[in-house]
C-alpha cells in the first residue's frame, strides 16, 4: 500500500508538515512577546513545560527527566521549543533537543545536538542518540555530552 506521502506527491509527511507549522507558530509567538529578556525566557520555558505536559506517558517522563539532567549539567541553558520539541539554547543558539518517539512515530526518542554544540572530535562524531530509557549511566552520558557541548 502506498503511503500518504506517495499518494499526494508531497515531499513531506504529515508529521513533518505539522512540525514546520509548529516552528512557524513558535517563531511568531516568540516575536510577539513583549517584556524584557527575562520575561521572554520565562514565557519560552513555560511554553516548553506545557508542550512536555501534552506528550504521551513514556515520552513525557523521558522529556521531563531529560530537562532536569540538561539544566543541571549547565544551568545557563535556556529551555525553548524548536519544531514543537523541547530544546535548549545558550546565548540564543540551539545546543541540544529532545525528540519524542511520538513526534514522528519512531520506535525510540532521540536526544540530539545541533551545529552550535562543541562536540567536535576529529572528522566524525555523533550528534544524536536513540533514547529508550534514562538509567543513571545514560544520565551521566547526557550530562557529560551537555557539558562538552557548552564548554
Amino acid at each position: 500500500m502506498a503511503s500518504k506521502t506517495e499518494k499526494t506527491g508531497s515531499a513531506f509527511t504529515d508529521e513533518e508538515r505539522a512540525a514546520m507549522k509548529e516552528h512557524a507558530d513558535e517563531v511568531k509567538a516568540s516575536r510577539s512577546r513583549g517584556g524584557n529578556k527575562e520575561e521572554k525566557a520565562a514565557a519560552d520555558a513555560e511554553a516548553q513545560t506545557a508542550k512536555i505536559a501534552e506528550l504521551e506517558d513514556g515520552d513525557r517522563q523521558l522529556a521531563e527527566r531529560v530537562q532536569e539532567v540538561v539544566l543541571a549539567a549547565d544551568p545557563r541553558l535556556a529551555p525553548k521549543l524548536w519544531y514543537g520539541m523541547p530544546s535548549y539554547y545558550l546565548d540564543g543558539k540551539l545546543i541540544c533537543f529532545f525528540q519524542p518517539a511520538s513526534k514522528f512515530k519512531a520506535r525510540y526518542s532521540t536526544f540530539g545536538f545541533e551545529a552550535n554544540a562543541a562536540l567536535d572530535d576529529g572528522d566524525l562524531w555523533p550528534t544524536s542518540f536513540a533514547l529508550l530509557k534514562l538509567t543513571p549511566k545514560v544520565e551521566k552520558q547526557i550530562t557529560d555530552l551537555v557539558k562538552k557541548a557548552t564548554a
